[in-house]
């Protein structure tokens, strides 16, 4: 391989995997500009979809503050799309071209519109607390799956490995079915709150006290699994990556409980709330590096001008997640 194909494959490479990462930001950031539709009771800022008003697509000076804030989120979906549609593109464009890579990035760009109609529908139904409630959980499903795109990039297309005991995998699998449920509540006890996106919105009928103390209650069981995992890898000598991941999930689960306390002691000011669904995000995304640090992929083909093993256009596994000397793979999963 000349020095020249080599930058342009490392080229191609790196592009594609920043632009993935891009996607991951950029679609939490959407959420966070999503919640400040909702708290500043923005959400019918414009009064139908997909226009703005029956005459334009765009906002106009009457509509005022709201009708700016709504017209711009519908703005950002577009940068959003555009964005997963250039990791799309430069999956297409790498050589040789990766399979899973493409279809990873085409299940995100196809989750953008998906996402952006769902919201279309919000706003239709006056603001269903149940379908504002999809539209966030929609979201989460986008980020799981541009996180996926993202991790992918790094990793090569061989057979997944486990670098844990099979009840430790099982455990952070049960985690991230936890972490689920947590956010299904959650958009529970929004739908229940003040907090409607427009002061006539309807709210869901169930009881605040009753659903927000059952949401608490899958936090700590979700805290106390997550402390459980770190102990466990540490007791099986996990590889430090793995137990690093562990630990993170911890730090950023404590620190949306946090907020969650704060906001729920202090009435529910808009920024708590706000910080609180930007934390779902990254809980989510915590949940899901733990759960990817529990495995790395193995390379499929030797590369006969390196001397290693990296898979044919992929990068190598991200260091200090192939395990530690005396511990021999679990399993090797097709």
């Amino acid at each position: 391989m000349t020095a020249v194909s080599r930058f342009g494959r490392f080229s191609s490479e790196t592009v594609l995997r920043r632009v993935a990462l891009a996607s991951v930001v950029a679609n939490v950031l959407i959420v966070g500009t999503g919640g400040a539709v909702r708290l500043t009771g923005s959400g019918l800022g414009c009064p139908t979809w997909p226009r703005c008003t029956e005459e334009s697509y765009r906002n106009t000076p009457e509509m005022g503050i709201y009708g700016a804030i709504e017209f711009g989120n519908r703005l950002l979906t577009f940068a959003v799309g555009a964005i997963a549609l250039a990791g799309l593109v430069a999956a297409l464009l790498q050589r040789p071209r990766r399979r899973p890579l493409v279809l990873l990035a085409g299940a995100v760009l196809f989750g953008i519109p998906l996402q952006a109609i769902i919201g279309g529908i919000t706003v239709l139904t006056n603001l269903n607390p149940w379908v504002v409630g999809l539209h966030f959980l929609a979201s989460m499903v986008v980020i799981a799956a541009a996180y996926a795109f993202w991790r992918r990039t790094g990793e090569p297309d061989g057979p997944v490995r486990l670098v844990v005991p099979g009840p430790a995998r099982a455990l952070a699998w049960l985690i991230t079915a936890v972490s689920a449920v947590v956010l299904v509540l959650g958009t529970f006890v929004t739908g229940s709150g003040p907090h409607a996106g427009d002061h006539g919105a309807a709210r869901n009928g169930l009881d605040p006290e009753t659903i927000s103390q059952l949401h608490a209650d899958s936090v700590f069981l979700l805290v106390g699994l997550s402390v459980g995992l770190w102990y466990a890898l540490r007791a099986v000598g996990a590889p430090p990556a793995a137990v690093r991941a562990a630990g993170v999930l911890i730090v950023v689960e404590l620190a949306q409980g946090l907020i969650g306390f704060v906001q729920a002691l202090t009435g529910l000011p808009v920024l708590a709330v706000g910080a609180h669904m930007v934390g779902s995000c990254l809980v989510l995304l915590a949940v899901l590096h733990a759960l990817y640090a529990t495995r790395v992929r193995t390379p499929r083909h030797r590369d006969p001008d390196a001397g290693v093993a990296p898979d044919a256009g992929s990068a190598p596994a991200p260091a200090g997640e192939t395990g530690q000397a005396g511990h021999p793979p679990v399993a090797v999963l097709g």
